[in-house]
C-alpha cells in the first residue's frame, strides 16, 4: 500500500537559532479511478482508505445511484517500468443494472487536492439529483452539541498530530457520537472517504447525521453531503456563496465558523435549537 507519511530532513530556523532536524510529512500521491476498466478521473490524495474514497466519489459524482450498483472495487497494476503495483489505480466494477458513464465523462473529471473536481462543463453538470430528500429530515441539534464537535474531530485525527497537514471529515449522529472519521490532504477526498464508508457499509441515506469538516465549506462538499442524504454540514471555516445557496435549495443545514460556542448558521436554521429532546 502507499505511504501515508514520509520523512524529510529540513533546516529549521527560529530567530537566530538554526538546527537540522527530520520532519514528518503527509504523503500525496495520484489515484486513477477507472470504471469497468475505463479511466474517468485522477485525484491527488493521501494513500489509505482508497476503496472508501472511490466508492464515495462514485456516489457523489452520480456514477452510481445506490450501493447496490457497486459490484466491486479492485486495485489495478501500477505503471512502473518493472511492473510493480503502485496501488494508485482503482477500478470500479459496476453492477449490471448501473448505467455506464458516457465516453466524454473523463474530460469532466480532473481533481486536485486543492480544488476538488475541476473542469466541469457548467455548474449544472454537478447539480446532480440525489436519491434522498433532506427537506423531510426532522433531525435537530443543540448549539451546545455542535460546539464540541470540532474538538472531537481533532481528537480523533491520528495522522494530523505527526504532520499538521491533513484535512478531516467526521460523521456524527444527533447525540454527538462519532460514526466515522477519515483524513486526507484534500478536504473533498476526506468527505468522499466518509461517504464511501457509508456506501460500503450500506448505511445510506445518512439521515439524522452531522458531517463535520476541518476546513471551509465549498459547493462541492455540500453536494457530496447532499448525495449521501446528510442533513447537516458544519465547518470550522467559511462557506462560499454557492455552497449556501445550494444548501438552502436542497434543505440542508449549513454551519460555518464553528469555533467553540460561536457559529454562523447560513441555511436550515430550524434544525439548530436548544429544545432538542424537549
Amino acid at each position: 500500500m502507499g505511504r501515508i507519511t514520509g520523512r524529510r530532513k529540513v533546516r529549521h530556523i527560529d530567530g537566530e537559532r538554526e538546527v537540522e532536524r527530520v520532519e514528518t510529512l503527509v504523503a500525496e500521491e495520484p489515484l486513477e479511478i477507472r470504471v469497468d476498466g475505463e479511466a474517468v478521473a485522477v485525484t491527488m490524495r493521501t494513500p489509505g482508505d482508497d476503496f472508501d474514497l472511490v466508492a464515495g466519489f462514485a456516489l457523489s459524482e452520480a456514477l452510481i445511484a445506490s450501493p447496490g450498483q457497486l459490484a466491486g472495487l479492485r486495485y489495478c497494476a501500477g505503471a512502473t517500468a518493472d511492473g510493480v503495483n503502485t496501488y494508485n489505480v482503482v477500478d470500479v466494477v459496476l453492477a449490471d443494472d448501473a448505467a455506464r458513464p458516457s465516453p466524454s465523462v473523463s474530460r469532466n473529471f480532473y481533481t486536485t487536492s486543492s480544488c476538488g473536481v475541476c473542469g466541469k462543463a457548467s455548474i449544472d453538470a454537478v447539480r446532480v439529483a440525489s436519491s434522498f430528500d433532506l427537506i423531510s429530515d426532522d433531525v435537530a441539534v443543540a448549539p451546545g452539541l455542535l460546539a464540541v464537535l470540532p474538538e472531537r474531530l481533532r481528537a480523533a485525527q491520528k495522522v494530523f498530530d505527526s504532520t499538521g497537514g491533513l484535512h478531516a471529515a467526521g460523521l456524527f449522529d444527533a447525540a454527538g457520537e462519532l460514526l466515522a472519521l477519515r483524513e486526507d490532504v484534500g478536504r473533498h477526498n476526506a468527505v468522499d472517504k466518509v461517504v464511501g464508508w457509508a456506501v460500503r457499509e450500506n448505511r445510506l441515506p445518512l439521515s439524522g447525521t452531522v458531517l463535520m469538516v476541518s476546513g471551509r465549506a465549498s459547493f462541492e462538499l455540500v453536494q457530496k453531503a447532499y448525495m449521501a442524504g446528510i442533513p447537516i454540514l458544519a465547518a470550522v471555516s467559511a462557506p462560499s456563496t454557492l455552497a449556501v445557496e445550494f444548501a438552502d435549495s436542497v434543505g440542508m443545514t449549513l454551519i460555518g465558523f464553528l469555533r467553540g460556542a460561536s457559529m454562523n448558521v447560513y441555511a436550515g436554521a430550524g434544525r439548530v435549537h436548544d429544545r432538542v429532546g424537549g
